[in-house]
Order: structure tokens, then C-alpha cells, then sequence
């Protein structure tokens, strides 16, 4: 059961969520101020997260593998094609929300192997130009469906 806060502004709530208003927020003031945001622009999430939650003005988008859109296959074999890849799909969850890469504070970049990070570093400075964000980088010893790398990152807005 709903509780009312008034009708005015449940029946603006709702008419914003069915028309999409909200900048795709799955559920509008969600549990303890959290939003929860998805975009069709890249593959759905493949377990139980989310694509990317919002509290307050920060922005937390979950770690991004270099799959199709589809989720079903990854894309690319080089350290390079991925990165790139996976770098595209945060901007596009980002510009679902109004932002872009220059919103991103914080990323955590997982990779297979270390060797590969200059490589990753050319195409990653791509995307960051100016005023990069603050960046933990590591190898582990693996990643979902076998990929070479995954990046999470915080923004604000």
C-alpha cells in the first residue's frame, strides 16, 4: 500500500516515472534517498546490481566489462579495443544522467594483467584529458567472463 503525501504531487511523481522523466530512475526516492539508474545504451546488468545509484549529487556506477549490447558476448581482444569500449559505455550510463566523463571523481580500473597498463593508460588518457580523475589501478587474478578489464567509477553532478 502507497502512503499519500499529497495528490498532487504523487499523481506528478507518477506521471514523471511513466513518462520517463526521471532520468530512467527505476524507482523515484528509492530506499534511503537512493536512486537507481539504468540506460538501454549498454548491455543490462548481468546479475543482481545495478547499472548505477545515486545518492544525493554522487553517482556510483557499477564495474563495466567490455561486452556487447546485447550482454551475451565480450567485444574486442586487445587491451586497447576493451578499454576503449568499456570507457564508451561509461560515458553513455554517464550521459544518460546529464554528465560526461569530466563528472567522474574516482575510478577503479581491474585488470588481468599489469603488462598490458601502458597500453590501457594511452587509450584511458583518451577519455580524461583534462583534470583526470583520482584512479586505483590492479591486477587480479580474474575477471568476469575472462575479460582483460573492468572500470567502476563515482561521479558528481
Amino acid at each position: 500500500m502507497t502512503r499519500r503525501r499529497s495528490g498532487t504531487l504523487t499523481l506528478a511523481i507518477a506521471a514523471a516515472a511513466a513518462l520517463g522523466l526521471l532520468g530512467g530512475c527505476a524507482a523515484p526516492g528509492g530506499a534511503g534517498g537512493k536512486l537507481i539508474h539504468t540506460t538501454g545504451n549498454v548491455y543490462p546488468a548481468i546479475g543482481p546490481y545495478s547499472q548505477m545509484v545515486q545518492a544525493g549529487n554522487t553517482y556510483y556506477l557499477s564495474g563495466v566489462i567490455p561486452l556487447n549490447k546485447a550482454g551475451n558476448a565480450i567485444e574486442g581482444t586487445t587491451i586497447e579495443e576493451q578499454t576503449r569500449l568499456v570507457l564508451e559505455y561509461i560515458g553513455e550510463v554517464l550521459k544518460a544522467q546529464g554528465m560526461s566523463h569530466q563528472n567522474v571523481v574516482m575510478s577503479n580500473v581491474f585488470m588481468k594483467d599489469l603488462n598490458e597498463f601502458a597500453r590501457m593508460n594511452a587509450v584511458y588518457g583518451e577519455f580524461f584529458k583534462t583534470a583526470p580523475p583520482s584512479r586505483a589501478t590492479v591486477e587480479v587474478a580474474r575477471l568476469p567472463r575472462d575479460v582483460k578489464i573492468e572500470i567502476a567509477v563515482i561521479a558528481v553532478k
